[in-house]
Order: C-alpha cells, then structure tokens, then sequence
C-alpha cells in the first residue's frame, strides 16, 4: 500500500530529487520537507557564486509546485516505533514514510573556541568569501582536493595571491598523476602556488597557518576545505545504523522499516565495505531510489552513479566511471595541450578542458568495454 504521509528531513538536492520523483511516479499524498534552510543545489557555490552574487538566486530550490508542506526547523530526534519525527521547535511530526536527506556539513580544524574560520557550504558561506575576496590581496586554501582547487581558483581569478596547503599533493589521491600534474600546472600558470604540509589555524581570529616545520604563512583570507562530516547526530538514539553516514543498501533503505535515505548523509553497503561518496550525482541518483522504494517500485537508476565535474583554473573537468586513475590513459581525442577525451580502460573516461555531454561520455564509455571486431582471414 502507497503511504498516506511522506516526510523527506532535508530540501537540498537528494531531498529535492525525491519530493519530484514521487510526484512524477504518481504519488498524490501528503508530502512534508522539514529543513530550517531553502533547498540549495551546491555545485554551483564554488563556481559561479563566489564570482557573481546575481547567482545567489539560481541555486535556491523551490518545492512549491509540488504541492509540499516545508516545516522550517531542524530535526532533532526519530522515534521510529512511535513513526514521528522530532523537530527542534519542540514538534511532532507522524510520518508512514520517512527519507532522511540532511547532507553533510564542512569539516573543521579550528582549535575549540578558535574564531574565524572560514568554510563554504552554504550560500551564506559563498556571499562571506565572496565579499572577503573583494576587499583582499591574498588567501590561503588549506585543502588541495576539488573544493579547495575550485575556491583557489575563483580567489586567484578576482585577482588574489593564492596559497594551497595539503599534506597530500593536489588532486592525486583522485585524479592520478598524469591528469593531476596537469591540473596544478594549469593552477600555477593562473598564479596559484602550492605548499606540501601539515596546517594548523593560527590567530584570534584566524589568519594564517602554521606549517609541519614550524614555518608560518599569513593572508587576508583562510580558508578550510577539508572535507565534509555527515548529518547524523539527531539521530544516535534511534536505533538506526551508522557507520560513515546512515547505511543503505542498494535500494535506499536504512536499517529501519520504511525509512530510507539518500545523498551526503548516505553511505552504501558494499558487501563488507561502506562507501560513502558525497557527489551531486550520487544525491539525484539516490533520491530517485529512495522515492520508487517507498512506493514500492522498481527503479533502473543505480545506487551509486560514478559521475563528477569539476572546473579548476579555467579548465574543465567531467568525469563518467570509478575514481581514482591510475596510470597513463589513452587518448580517444586530442583537442592540444593536453586536452581532449581521454580513456582509462576499460572504466573510466575524462573530458579534459573540452566540453562534451555526459550522455555522449557515457557512450563512450559503453565503447570502451566492446571487444574490437576479429580480423578477417
């Protein structure tokens, strides 16, 4: 039987995904979105919001034409014998079934009570960095993976002096050397230096970063990109699983009867493993799965859809298969200077600084796993 009340905790992308897909799947129930914020879709912060406020609007999602109730508060508890959903407001709110979508927030490396740590996350961290860019001369990034590469590069692109700070070379843990050494080529020609260390926030409030050697560096703007921590502390007491984010099996459900849940809080079981990838892809692919598990439907879309795309120093970056890369890839398109098509068989295939759709990568991708014809005698 289809439920008669829905409540999605959450109105971000995976949220949002399944609010529309239910509708489009012909659920005609009461639908509740309980979230304190606006919907956000939050690729675009790092891109287009740092560089232009007349973004800001584009990436606020609006529920209203699906004919949903938004609660704005935060989640505070689940009483899953009970079917409700406590809200900190001091609300009630029953549910038949429930999809917990509340993401993820930015990791932090502030000593306790330290202020003036910078992150971005949420629209309001766009405007403040943006803000910050226009009045400085130069920033520090602690964090050489895509977020931090994509907030350097908008710094050096409104005219900063630019330092990213990783323990870890830039982009390698991911990308591989080949595509990873490119990148940060294309990143030092836009003027964005690179520092292989340790960093520890230094100043009240902060401003700057001391190194593993001890050596300190100074900027107008610090900023943390390392990483994302799951949603999850409302929900320790009720008796859900977690390990790495609330764990869903291939379908979008949780350990708990009729709940399910789907993007940056999520973490897929994987036989023994539990991988937990907080990519936009993975929030729409998982709300849509989540939306045709709670009416009971089958659903074609993957639990985990290897697609990403990045944009660092001017150069486009989309990614269809399994990271990371490792070794050299084949070249399917040259289009110069390093860019082009390129394949890692038989998994993955990379557009590097050319434009190409993710439908056609994705055929390109089918190509790579058919046996070439047999010669003929």
């Amino acid at each position: 039987m289809s439920p008669r009340d829905v409540v999605v905790v959450g109105g971000s992308t995976a949220g949002a995904t399944v609010l529309r897909e239910l509708r489009s799947r012909g659920y005609e129930g009461r639908l509740t979105v309980v979230d304190p914020e606006p919907g956000t879709n939050r690729p675009p912060l790092s891109k287009a919001v740092l560089a232009d406020a007349d973004a800001e609007g584009s990436v606020l999602i609006d529920h209203a034409a699906l004919d949903v109730e938004h609660v704005r508060a935060a989640a505070s508890g689940l009483d899953h014998s009970a079917r409700t959903l406590l809200t900190a407001d001091g609300g009630a709110r029953p549910f038949d079934a429930l999809v917990i979508a509340t993401g993820s927030r930015a990791r932090r490396i502030a000593a306790p009570g330290q202020e003036g740590e910078l992150v971005l996350r949420t629209v309001e961290d766009a405007r403040r960095l943006r803000e910050r860019f226009a009045e400085a001369s130069s920033a520090l990034v602690v964090g050489a993976g895509f977020l931090g590469l994509e907030v350097a590069t908008a710094a050096a692109k409104a005219g900063l002096r630019v330092t990213v700070v990783d323990v870890d070379p830039p982009l390698q843990r991911l990308l591989g050397t080949h595509l990873a050494s490119s990148v940060c080529d294309r990143a030092a020609a836009l003027g964005i230096a690179f520092r292989r260390s340790g960093a520890t926030l230094v100043g009240e409030p902060v401003r700057g970063v001391r190194l593993d050697d001890g050596e300190e560096l100074a900027a107008d703007v610090v900023v943390s990109c390392v990483g994302d921590e799951p949603v999850t502390d409302w929900l320790r007491d009720s008796g859900i699983e977690l390990d790495r984010g609330v764990v869903i099996d291939d379908r979008a459900r949780t350990s708990l009867d009729d709940v399910c849940a789907a993007g940056d809080v999520a973490a897929v079981r994987a036989g023994e493993h539990v991988v937990r990838a907080p990519f936009w892809a993975n929030a729409v692919t998982q709300g849509r799965v989540a939306a045709a598990s709670i009416l009971g439907q089958s659903s074609e879309d993957p639990i985990v859809d290897h697609y990403f795309w990045t944009e660092v120093a001017g150069t486009a970056i989309k990614v269809v298969g399994p990271l990371p890369l490792e070794g050299e890839p084949r070249v399917l398109e040259d289009a110069g200077s390093g860019s082009g098509l390129l394949a890692w068989d038989p998994s993955t295939v990379v557009a590097y600084g050319i434009r190409r759709s993710v439908p056609r990568l994705r055929a390109a991708l089918r190509e790579l796993s058919v046996p070439p014809p047999a010669e003929h005698r």
